[in-house]
């Protein structure tokens, strides 16, 4: 059982334990292993946290500068930090203000606090992010201060990119020229242009077409400012995007480097390991369509299983793909909980878990154990049968 969360519904290791049950609904004998899985987004720490970390929570601003309590993982001399954890679009209810104001500012404080603790490798998942500001509140938190042609600090968030003429990093904190920086995500995003921070992001984010227009020239207005401070081009960086243009900023400034989020939790978890062990492994998210092929954690659990000679399946919350899409990723069954449930919007509340069970019997049901040699026996895997209610449904 490899899943990603079901957001708004499921965690990562509650989605794991539901699939658990329907598999071993369906064959009381079969032998389960869980790996959580995530991409660099909501549920990286909690999959990190699943490979064996220790959970720290730490009072910081969220992205409009109220207090929140946000949870990151420390293992060893490693800490991983969710950016949405502190600066998340799940903080607040996006509007065209918010768009214009939100900041990540919480995020560098939780980069400071891993340096408080002496951690020297700093992971940093950016996705769902709140802002399109750059980097430019973590990158103060940290000592950077963002000036207009006047010498006055320009305000957070990422509309007042629009007044900025110079960064100051001789303020940095000292304590991040001893450590590593690496941002993982699952986004391959540039910071401009038609498929950059802006455009691909920011309507999510509650922007108006004014708005998006302003964020657009303030991201390239910051991508000038730090190419002249420090010889670094974000605007040409295939990652620079992510998170409202975070990891361009992060990179810019800090000189972070980037891994794929699903390539960092595949190797923390041992994935190829319990892949060598398995003779199935599914895989699932809430919605599994076509971003889910753009870099996210089922995919990279499928493309893993493939190599291996492992067959692959998905159970999600609802699947948007066709038969034949599925295929030619490799996945050799489906069900999402959405089509097993009596009406649709009942696969999300009040018990997903369920729902998700049923569809994991589902699809073991579809799929074809011929030549598999699995060790297990199955009950018959009966298709679930559909609820006729009181109005003919």
């Amino acid at each position: 059982m490899a899943p990603d969360k079901f957001k708004g519904t499921l965690t990562g290791l509650e989605a794991a334990n539901a699939i658990s049950a329907g598999v071993r609904d369906w064959a009381p004998d079969a032998q389960v292993r869980h790996v959580v899985v995530a991409d660099g987004g909501e549920g990286t720490v909690e999959a990190v946290l699943a490979a064996g970390a220790d959970a720290v929570a730490t009072t910081v601003q969220g992205p409009l500068g109220d207090q929140v309590t946000a949870g990151w993982a420390v293992l060893g001399s490693m800490a991983v930090i969710e950016l949405s954890a502190a600066s998340g679009l799940q903080l607040l209810r996006p509007s065209d203000s918010t768009a214009r104001y939100a900041h990540t500012f919480g995020s560098g404080q939780l980069i400071r606090a891993a340096l408080d603790r002496g951690i020297n490798r700093i992971v940093i998942g950016v996705g769902g992010s709140a802002s399109t500001d750059g980097g430019t509140g973590l990158l103060r938190a940290l000592g950077a201060r963002f000036l207009d042609s006047s010498g006055g600090e320009v305000e957070l968030g990422g509309a007042e990119l629009v007044r900025l003429a110079k960064v100051d990093l001789s303020g940095l904190d000292p304590r991040l020229r001893g450590a590593t920086l690496t941002v993982i995500c699952d986004v391959a995003a540039p910071l401009l242009g038609f498929d950059g921070a802006t455009a691909a992001f920011s309507t999510q984010k509650g922007a108006s077409r004014d708005t998006q227009e302003v964020l657009e020239d303030g991201l390239a207005t910051l991508a000038a400012v730090i190419d002249h401070a420090t010889g670094r081009d974000i605007a040409s960086l295939s990652w620079g995007g992510a998170a409202g243009g975070t990891a361009g900023g992060l990179h810019g400034v800090l000189g972070a480097g980037f891994v794929s989020g699903i390539d960092f939790i595949a190797e923390l978890a041992g994935l190829a390991e319990h892949l060598a062990w398995a003779d199935l492994v599914i895989t699932g998210e809430g919605s599994f369509d076509r971003q889910s092929l753009q870099g996210k954690a089922p995919l990279g659990v499928v493309e893993r299983a493939v190599a291996s000679g492992v067959p692959a399946v998905v159970v999600a919350g609802r699947i948007q793909m066709a038969p034949e899409q599925m295929r030619l990723i490799g996945v050799s069954a489906w069900a999402s909980a959405e089509e097993t449930a009596p009406r649709p919007h009942e696969a999300i509340g009040p018990s997903p878990a369920y729902w998700v069970r049923q569809a994991t019997r589902r699809a073991l049901h579809a799929f074809d154990w011929s030549g598999t040699g699995a060790a297990v026996t199955p009950l018959g895997g009966i298709p679930v049968k559909r609820t006729t209610t009181t109005d003919g449904v």
